[in-house]
């Protein structure tokens, strides 16, 4: 039995398929870990700035802008905004070239910054619940529609009102500062579809959703490694790091509807198991570099370990990798791949 055949007809498989998963990506993914973006010379590691603005439903947007160019006016990289932020009904479905897109793209490049603008999108006939990032010159950078949209809210609707429409496709896009996945709502609850995501390289997920998920969406940090920020119609905002660890919980407490959350995250920090990695490897590399990283966290119940930068101009990704250092995800995609042909299942592209 060969493993693509194990993959047609085993449960697992199925799911994994309808998340478009396949062997040939995965075989790819443990080849060799992405290259990752450079450092800067005058900070710490790769630092990201990240605004999330969460709002109840009924704010215009008017009112949404002026927060978007307020954010982008301090200085962000990223600003996410909630699920079909703009509605949902039959009145809501708009294309690219419709009000909210426009206007949102105008501030992006205004103030030089990512945007993740989230419609209610019409494509030909189709209806999409889509996310879509904005880069800094105001252009479509990449289109994610939700994978599983909400079988009783979305998916099933009464004429005239169209229902959703499932995407099928899922990718990661190579911003300035690093590689970017998006996510929705609903699609938290399929693994194979955020595994799919760290099989591309990503390093920070946006998942911009109608509620908060919480366990839920820390448990896809701590399988897939890479930064997860939230943000929703609650409104609140969940920060999780790559180990798992919530490092920010923030929800609306004025009043008024809106939650706006700001934290910056290093895209440089990585983590390890302790498999192959400890002692020889991790002892020489901080014997040789202790002034310019650091093992920043020790998880004994796991078997990881986090490694950051100290001081700039220093890629603590790339140090681990000259000194043989095998990051988690690749050892776990690169076991997965040479476990299987232990059993005998070939791979074919």
């Amino acid at each position: 039995m060969d493993r693509r055949e194990f993959v047609k007809t085993s449960t697992v498989g199925m799911g994994t398929l309808a998340a478009g998963l396949g062997m040939k990506d995965l075989k790819a993914a443990a080849a060799a870990p992405a290259t990752p973006s450079p450092v800067s010379s005058d900070k710490i590691g790769r630092p990201v700035r990240v605004v999330s603005i969460g709002f109840t439903e009924g704010h215009g947007l008017d009112e949404i802008a002026g927060l978007v160019d307020k954010e982008g006016a301090a200085g962000t990289d990223l600003i996410a905004l909630p699920e079909t932020w703009r509605g949902q009904d039959e009145k809501s479905p708009e294309t690219l070239d419709g009000s909210t897109v426009t206007t949102i793209s105008r501030l992006a490049k205004k103030h030089n910054t990512y945007v993740v603008c989230p419609i209610d999108r019409l494509e030909g006939k189709r209806r999409y619940n889509t996310s879509i990032l904005i880069d800094r010159k105001g252009q479509v950078a990449f289109l994610y529609n939700k994978l599983y949209p909400v079988l009783h809210a979305e998916c099933i609707k009464p004429a005239p009102q169209q229902g959703v429409h499932p995407g099928d496709h899922i990718t990661v896009h190579d911003t300035d500062f690093g590689r970017v996945g998006l996510a929705i709502c609903f699609d938290v609850n399929w693994i194979s579809l955020w595994e799919r995501m760290a099989d591309q390289g990503a390093e920070l997920v946006i998942w911009s959703s109608a509620y908060s998920a919480g366990r839920s969406l820390q448990a896809q940090a701590i399988l897939n490694n890479y930064y997860i920020v939230s943000c929703t119609w609650t409104p609140d905002c969940l920060v999780f790091d790559i180990d798992g660890q919530q490092l920010l919980y923030e929800k609306e407490n004025q009043g008024h509807g809106v939650n706006i959350s700001r934290i910056t995250l290093d895209l440089d920090r990585c983590v390890f198991h302790q498999d192959l990695n400890r002692p020889h490897k991790i002892a020489k590399l901080l014997q040789e570099h202790g002034d310019d990283v650091a093992e920043e966290k020790w998880m004994p119940m796991e078997g990881w370990f986090v490694l950051k930068a100290k001081r700039p101009g220093v890629s603590a990704r790339e140090l681990a990798r000259q000194y043989g250092l095998e990051e988690l995800g690749h050892y776990i995609n690169r076991s997965r791949c040479e476990i299987d042909r232990c059993r005998g299942w070939e791979y074919h592209g």
